[in-house]
Parts: structure tokens; sequence; C-alpha cells
């Protein structure tokens, strides 16, 4: 068992409170680090792809830091800037 997985389990006994809605703010935080990395590999700053997408650099770094309230729009065109395709599944 991981240290995470040990200490998710400790601080689930003592607050389970704390772990709601855990999975979906992983989820979030996954598709934040994600965008920075494709961005990053892509060679761009977050000023450039911000210019592209004709919106704020702010709106970017959001983005990136897991934002839980991300336009799908958005996320498409930050994709097709860096030629990359974004696939929504729903489960």
């Amino acid at each position: 068992m991981s240290k995470f997985q040990k200490y998710k389990e400790k601080r689930m006994a003592r607050d389970p409170e704390f772990w709601e809605g855990y999975q979906e703010r992983f989820e979030t935080f996954k598709l934040g680090v994600l965008l920075r990395q494709a961005r990053q590999d892509a060679g761009l700053t977050q000023e450039e792809v911000a210019q592209r997408l004709n919106i704020s650099k702010n709106l970017i770094s959001r983005m990136e830091n897991h934002a839980p309230d991300v336009r799908l729009s958005n996320l498409e065109k930050f994709a097709a800037i860096l030629g990359k395709k974004l696939h929504v599944v729903m489960s």
C-alpha cells in the first residue's frame, strides 16, 4: 500500500467529510496537469495560448490549475491550438 493510501485511510477514519467530492476534484486536477503538459510539449507559453484563443492569460492559468468551471468550448480550442483532439467520456 502506498504512503498516500495509508494517509488517506487514516484521514478518512478521522474526517470522512474531507473526502467528499475527492474523486471529482482529483479528475479536475488531472485535467489541469494534462493541459499544462500538452502546452509545454508544444513549446508554448500561457501568454501565447491566451493570445491565440483571444482570452486572458489568467484564464489559461485557471484552466491549468484545476478550475472547476472550464468551458468545454475553451478546452476544444485549447486542444486544437496544440494540434490535439479532445475526447469526452461520460461515465
